[in-house]
């Protein structure tokens, strides 16, 4: 299966996921790669089962990216972690957690929701 991508600059964002919703697009979720002097951010769409992607190289010394929460309500959810986990900052976002998507002492003890297991001891008979 290949993966068909079409590529974006930031200008485009918005128009091309606009002509997308038009044509009856579902917003699937968003994707970030880091790249080490670049993020890839991958937006995937569906369409009677078969997926279409957008892609927009950021480049790490100009991090603001339009967002799409304003056609896609439900983005505002993957950008605000992606702004948490890769400091992109999404310009026109519908609802802005700042930086504070998940609560503080979450991202302290599980970054990028990565959660250890302790073993606890036994209550005993009958707890």
């Amino acid at each position: 299966m290949a993966f068909e991508t079409t590529n974006l600059v930031k200008s485009q964002l918005t128009s091309e996921v606009l002509a997308l919703k038009n044509k009856g697009y579902r917003f699937v979720t968003m994707s970030c790669v880091d790249l080490g002097d670049s993020f890839d951010l991958l937006y995937h769409f569906d369409l009677d089962l078969k997926l279409t992607h957008l892609r927009l190289n950021v480049v790490k010394a100009d991090r603001v990216v339009p967002s799409i929460s304003g056609i896609y309500f439900a983005a505002l959810i993957i950008e605000n972690e992606t702004q948490d986990h890769f400091g992109i900052t999404f310009d026109g976002l519908a609802l802005d957690f700042g930086g504070h998507f998940y609560l503080e002492e979450e991202v302290k003890k599980f970054p990028f929701c990565k959660f250890t297991v302790n073993k606890a001891e036994s209550a005993g008979e009958g707890a």
